[in-house]
């Protein structure tokens, strides 16, 4: 086969835009992953509570604390992972406290943000930036 120089042109416009699309898509991942969970609504900020650490010295184990007194259940996710979802929590009836506490990985610094669904349908969202200084998913 004979390389011309339009067909190495369209081979490396094809390997640019292939490159390109994974990147695209991790950006959209969270914001897909908000707005599967509302379903489109757009979240107040009052009657969720988020506790994370301003600077985290190792991303491997992150402390995050959520609480939504009320809620049917809290979506936490990490906006900068490859995949951002981070925990769901689901409370049922007989739930003493609408709250949890876990350890999430951080592979840099970026934005947490908890979405809690209340029982009448709304939802608040809560988010802060936590500084990483070491990377937890292999950077």
């Amino acid at each position: 086969m004979t390389y011309t120089r339009r067909t190495t042109f369209k081979l490396a416009f094809g390997a640019t835009v292939l490159a390109a699309l994974p990147f695209s898509a991790r950006a959209d991942a969270a914001e897909d992953a908000i707005a599967a969970f509302t379903g489109g609504a757009t979240p107040g900020t009052e009657g969720i509570t988020l506790t994370a650490p301003e600077i985290a010295e190792n991303g491997n184990t992150v402390p995050i604390d959520v609480a939504a007194p009320g809620a049917v259940s809290i979506l936490l996710l990490a906006t900068g992972n490859p995949v951002p979802d981070a925990a769901t929590f689901s409370f049922g009836p007989l739930a003493a406290a609408q709250a949890a506490s876990t350890r999430i990985r951080l592979a840099k610094t970026q934005t947490v943000v908890a979405i809690a669904k209340m029982p009448d349908g709304s939802f608040v969202q809560a988010s802060q930036e936590v500084k990483v200084t070491i990377g937890g998913c292999g950077g």
